[in-house]
């Protein structure tokens, strides 16, 4: 029988590749920071690692960490109140007030208020000064900056 045929068991696979995007990587100070305390565990967990499966696993991440790291352009927010990467902004839409920070793609955490310079609420704003009224797509609609830090 040929072997094209043959399963291969979960247990013998190799995990697959992360995803890396092409393209410019912004990073605050903190997420560069982030990125190289995931490069300290992961190479201090495969130092202490036996299991072959688990070393395949913490050596593909550690490989897109360290691809991340080399991509890496620390960026600061603009002091002039435009709204940039890295600012803090402060929103006034349908009603509520929404505060979050544009940061990088692997720092993006919405819980905490840290949406990615790729998602739409963030390119709405990007440029905008406190008091600019933005006409957005719905369903972002209309919003106010009340606040850029």
């Amino acid at each position: 029988m040929s072997r094209a045929f043959v399963k291969e068991t979960a247990e013998s696979a190799a995990p697959p590749e992360r995803m890396v995007e092409e393209g410019p990587n912004p990073v605050t100070p903190e997420g560069m920071q982030q990125i190289d305390g995931h490069i300290t565990r992961l190479e201090a967990a495969m130092r202490d690692e036996s299991n072959v499966l688990l070393r395949e696993t913490l050596a593909r991440d550690l490989r897109y960490w360290t691809i991340r790291k080399s991509t890496a352009e620390i960026a600061q927010p603009i002091a002039d109140g435009t709204v940039a990467f890295g600012s803090t902004v402060t929103v006034e839409r349908k009603g509520r007030k929404q505060i979050f920070r544009i940061v990088g793609v692997d720092e993006a955490d919405a819980a905490k208020g840290m949406i990615s310079f790729h998602a739409p609420l963030a390119k709405a704003v990007m440029g905008a000064k406190t008091g600019d009224i933005i006409e957005a797509d719905e369903p972002l609609g209309e919003m106010e900056v009340t606040e850029v830090r």
